[in-house]
């Protein structure tokens, strides 16, 4: 679908004009390879300027200009485009093998901070009512299938939690997907976790303690001293926070420098509750969007990076089942 889009871009260019300084291909060879090219690294746009990756494809037709030394820097074809299937449940397009990945660039700069210039209303939601009372009746239920449920246990017991841990679960609920078997063999100290359900909380085996609190309010602060955590967990909520950076930020001030954090996520969610900024993208924009919290929150996060861990089968690597995927960062 990608690739037909440019075709079709291409095919309606009338400038034909070559030019020695692009190695003899004509303007609208450029032009089209240059939309693959970002269509088929959709981050390399994101936040560049404060424009997102579409914005970007329009200018460059628009002006019909690249240099020589940035096309030098670019692969002789485009890669296989990205997103390339479906997710049969919804239809959403998902990511193919090692997109998730690369989604996060190799050096963050601040000029490129996308949330300088962003709208308010891309943290409005559809439905802005209190969020205390969406969570007034506890929900003991899974948000994705078993399969992802397995994956996000073992990788939380099994890779991300260290022995002795300090362990903070942030927008937990009635499950923190630590494997009990994994958490005494750690000898996990602490596993605080805050939620919105007094019910699901207390119901939650791997909580040592719990405290009911809505990170949405205007002014919210974590409950907890500074440096008090060697690891923190966020699992399928990141989607829901309308205050992101200020929470990210108090994130790190409780975090033990040294420490991490795993933000787990897949595009299973209540739509009404998430922000616009997530429904209006795809699961490689939501990586970089994660990856940005962190880098732009000034909780002092570093080394950040993503990681697909979705089940995938056959030749083709397509993902199956429930998607999921994690970012995570060392408090410096």
């Amino acid at each position: 679908m990608i690739m037909s889009m440019a075709i079709s871009a291409h095919s309606s260019t009338s400038d034909q004009s070559t030019d020695s300084l692009h190695g003899g291909r004509s303007m609208a060879d450029l032009r089209l390879f240059a939309m693959c090219w970002l269509l088929v690294h959709p981050t390399r746009g994101f936040g560049h300027d404060g424009q997102n990756r579409r914005a970007i494809i329009s200018d460059i037709v628009s002006k019909g200009v690249l240099s020589a030394a940035v096309l030098g820097t670019w692969p002789l074809a485009p890669e296989s485009a990205n997103a390339s299937t479906k997710d049969p449940k919804t239809g959403v397009l998902l990511p193919s093998e090692g997109e998730i990945e690369g989604a996060l660039p190799a050096a963050w700069d601040d000029d490129d901070n996308p949330f300088l210039s962003m709208s308010s209303d891309k943290f409005s939601r559809l439905d802005s009512a209190d969020d205390a009372d969406f969570y007034t009746d506890p929900r003991f239920v899974e948000h994705v299938d078993e399969n992802a449920v397995r994956t996000m246990t073992s990788y939380l017991s099994d890779d991300f939690l260290k022995p002795g841990d300090a362990v903070l679960d942030l927008c937990s609920s009635w499950t923190s997907h630590i494997d009990p078997v994994a958490k005494e063999k750690l000898g996990l100290k602490r596993v605080a976790g805050l939620g919105m359900n007094d019910k699901e909380l207390s119901s939650n085996p791997s909580l040592t303690d719990w405290k009911v609190l809505d990170l949405n309010k205007k002014g919210a602060t974590l409950p907890y001293d500074d440096s008090t955590f060697d690891s923190v967990i966020c699992q399928l909520s990141i989607d829901y926070l309308t205050r992101p950076l200020e929470t990210m930020k108090e994130v790190g001030r409780v975090m033990k420098p040294g420490g991490r954090i795993a933000v787990l996520f897949s595009n299973r969610l209540f739509i009404q509750k998430a922000v616009g900024l997530w429904t209006g993208a795809d699961d490689i924009d939501h990586a970089y969007t994660v990856g940005a919290y962190l880098r732009y929150s000034q909780g002092g996060f570093d080394g950040i990076k993503a990681k697909d861990l979705s089940q995938r089968k056959g030749k083709a690597r397509v993902i199956i089942g429930d998607p999921l995927y994690v970012v995570t960062a060392i408090k410096r």
